[in-house]
Parts: structure tokens; C-alpha cells; sequence
């Protein structure tokens, strides 16, 4: 019978997880699912989405690894249902899929409609401790998931444009021992967030400018909530 405390959130119960019979492990995945839509659907949790909205309109998208490890939204503390994630194997996409890109491009008019920008979060992911901890779409090799991911920033460039005025497409690296992003700069700088500390978030309303100097001002302040989100659940 399985073990009704292993249905906690906070549990640290994965390796159980991991154990347990077929059936047990299904009747926890779909307790965990049942949890996280009551959560959704919750009154607070529904106005604290509309309340983060009005506060940051940017609309945020993430073209993601389908590994359950990749969740942009837990790794910066960002209410769920903020961030749109699209998810393949490996994180590979092309906009010339004929449905994903017109489901792209109806939601960057969306977001148009609304008179709101898109950021869009393309990642690789990777394990600082174990590279075959890393992406196994991409063989473990960080190279080519990075290589590609900055494909996809050109093609996003060519489809909506390279003044980044109404959509910023913006390369990033998911370090999963950590849940650490890395931000990779117009200018090729890169900063790991897992270097800073909640001593730093300070400072940190600068980083978004400094990075991408071409991003429009109230994209780069909807940005900075996620950097110094993600620099808090990592000191979790």
C-alpha cells in the first residue's frame, strides 16, 4: 500500500518514488497532478496571477526540455501558469513545424492584442556534477543543445524581428544540480546565477541592462523578478 506521507509536497521522497511498484508509482503521479490543479484553480492562487500580470505584463514563453527536471516557473519562484512552456525532447524546435509555428505565432499575437511583449526563454540543460545527468536528447552533450537553442534565437529573430522591440528571444542554460539559469548576453557574457547569493539582490536590477542593453525597459524589469527569484530558490 503506498505510503500516504509520500503525497506531501516537501516530502524528500524521490528515491522511494523510484521503488515502488508500477501501480503505486501511478496512483502518485496522478495524486501530485489532482494537488497541483486544486492549487491552480485555487481563488489566491487565481488573483495572485492577475495581480503579477497587471504588475509585469510581459508575457513569458520557455521552449523547454520535456526532463521533469525543467520547471522555469518553480526554479524562479514565478506563479504557475505565468510562464508558457513548450516542451519537445531535447528542447528541439523549428519554427518551420507547421502547427508549432502557427501556435507560436498565435500567441505572440495574443500578446500583441493585449499590447503586451514576449520574452521567450529558449534553454539547454545540463548537470555541472555528472554530464549524463545532462540532456539525454542531445546524447549529453551540452555543445549541441546549446549550439541549437541558439538556432532557434535566429529563427525567432528572422519570424519576428531583430529590433526585439515587441519579442526578445533570450538563450539560456538550466544547470539541473542547482535549478540554476545561465544567461547568455548579447554581447556573449554569461552569468551563472548559482554565483550569486541572496547578498546580491541588490544589485541586481542593473543585470538585465547590462546583459541585453537592446531589451525594452519594461521587458527588463519583468525579467529581473525571475533573476532574483531563481538566485532565491537556489539558496533554498
Amino acid at each position: 500500500m503506498t505510503d500516504p506521507t509520500l503525497f506531501q509536497p516537501d516530502a524528500e521522497n524521490l528515491g522511494l518514488i523510484r521503488c515502488m511498484p508500477i501501480k503505486d508509482r501511478i496512483t502518485w503521479l496522478m495524486h501530485r497532478a489532482r494537488s497541483h490543479s486544486t492549487t491552480f484553480q485555487n481563488p489566491e492562487s487565481v488573483l495572485a496571477r492577475g495581480r503579477y500580470i497587471a504588475q509585469h505584463p510581459t508575457g513569458i514563453i520557455a521552449f523547454n526540455c520535456m526532463d521533469g527536471r525543467i520547471n522555469t516557473s518553480m526554479a524562479t519562484d514565478t506563479p504557475t501558469g505565468i510562464i508558457l512552456p513548450f516542451r519537445n525532447l531535447g528542447g528541439r524546435f523549428d519554427l518551420g513545424w507547421p502547427y508549432f509555428g502557427e501556435v507560436l505565432a498565435d500567441q505572440i499575437r495574443d500578446m500583441v492584442g493585449q499590447g503586451r511583449r514576449t520574452l521567450a526563454l529558449i534553454t539547454y540543460h545540463y548537470s555541472k556534477g555528472d554530464p549524463h545527468r545532462g540532456c539525454a536528447g542531445f546524447n549529453y552533450n551540452t555543445d549541441a543543445a546549446r549550439k541549437h537553442t541558439f538556432e532557434i534565437q535566429r529563427q525567432m529573430e528572422t519570424v519576428f524581428g531583430r529590433g526585439h522591440s515587441t519579442v526578445y528571444p533570450l538563450v539560456c542554460g538550466f544547470e539541473t544540480d542547482d535549478d540554476a539559469l545561465v544567461l547568455h548576453g548579447t554581447g556573449g557574457e554569461i552569468l551563472d546565477l548559482s554565483t550569486k547569493s541572496t547578498t546580491d539582490l541588490d544589485s541586481l536590477p542593473t543585470v538585465p541592462a547590462r546583459l541585453y542593453p537592446d531589451m525594452p525597459d519594461q521587458m527588463s524589469q519583468d525579467l529581473l523578478p525571475l533573476v532574483q527569484g531563481n538566485i532565491s530558490h537556489i539558496s533554498k
